[in-house]
């Protein structure tokens, strides 16, 4: 795997780096460890199963990224996007590819086996998304556990994430709405250092009769066309062109020059407001130990904790 990590990479990674990235933000209920006594092996299990999984498949390291993200977004991080059902968040568009639910199953599955009733899937979650920065070669961070799983799912709420163009303006209002800053919008943006989108996202950027995005680096374009053809709208690329199974940097040099493939993050470069911020994260160490502390807060939005919520037993279904 491009970027991978042998498994004595993987653990030195925690034992060496996850205290030294990230003073950890303790959510209200939750703390690191929060399953040291009532479930010891929890966050083994889940990033033994996360391992397993990506190193068969690297697509999915993006894909358990973006379903925190997706899952924090709404409802706060409860795990109310892996909940099936009609007019659910799972079957609202914004959710229609996200991928991953495997993975999370299989690791609630075996966590269950051994401390049924402890783990909440919206800890797993959490879990599984530093797992799979780490095993894409970034960083470690410290995850607060001890969240509890939301029992509302509602497709039409899926409207408050971020979109493919979105302005900065909107970006702003929408992560300001979840007590995200600005940095914490470049840096989360950072993100898509891995993954894929579909071509219908960014086509109107290479195929309008009112020409070609501006914002696209003219020489680019010809590249972005062969690589999404007009009849392939559902074709997936890579955000992070030339880089996309790699957690590094290489997304905002990207977009330095003028190869960002969505409108949404191609404009953190062109707006005078995030472009500084841009700049300062072309360099790697500073993006590794401040996407930990930016997700950090972004895992704490609207927790439920305590008597609030419950420990589903399956995490597709409310007990």
């Amino acid at each position: 795997m491009k970027g991978g990590l042998s498994n004595k990479d993987f653990l030195l990674k925690f034992l060496l780096l996850a205290v030294a990235v990230v003073n950890p933000v303790h959510g209200h209920g939750t703390r690191v460890g929060f399953y040291s006594s009532t479930c010891p092996r929890a966050e083994s299990i889940v990033r033994s199963t996360v391992q397993s999984y990506v190193r068969s498949d690297p697509t999915l390291a993006a894909g358990l990224l973006r379903m925190h993200f997706h899952d924090c977004f709404v409802r706060g991080c409860d795990a109310s996007v892996l909940i099936a059902g009609s007019d659910t968040e799972r079957s609202a568009g914004p959710n229609a590819n996200l991928r991953g639910y495997e993975v999370i199953d299989d690791a609630k599955a075996k966590l269950e086996a051994v401390c049924p009733d402890v783990v909440s899937c919206a800890d797993i979650l959490a879990l599984a998304a530093r797992d799979s920065v780490v095993l894409s070669g970034g960083l470690s961070w410290q995850v607060s556990t001890g969240r509890k799983d939301g029992t509302v799912s509602i497709g039409t709420e899926t409207r408050t994430l971020p979109g493919p163009n979105d302005t900065v303006a909107v970006q702003k209002k929408k992560f300001s709405d979840k007590g995200l800053n600005i940095q914490d919008l470049v840096i989360l943006a950072g993100g898509h250092t891995i993954g894929t989108t579909a071509c219908q996202f960014f086509a109107d950027r290479i195929y309008s009769a009112n020409g070609t995005d501006s914002s696209i680096d003219p020489s680019f374009v010809p590249f972005m066309r062969q690589i999404c053809p007009q009849n392939q709208p559902t074709k997936r690329v890579a955000l992070d062109t030339g880089s996309q199974f790699k957690f590094d940097t290489s997304y905002f040099a990207n977009l330095k020059r003028g190869h960002g493939i969505l409108r949404s993050d191609q404009v953190l470069w062109t707006d005078a407001s995030t472009r500084g911020i841009v700049q300062k994260f072309l360099a790697t160490g500073p993006f590794n130990v401040e996407f930990g502390k930016s997700m950090v807060k972004m895992g704490n939005i609207e927790l439920k904790t305590g008597t609030h919520g419950e420990i589903r037993r399956k995490c597709s279904v409310i007990n």
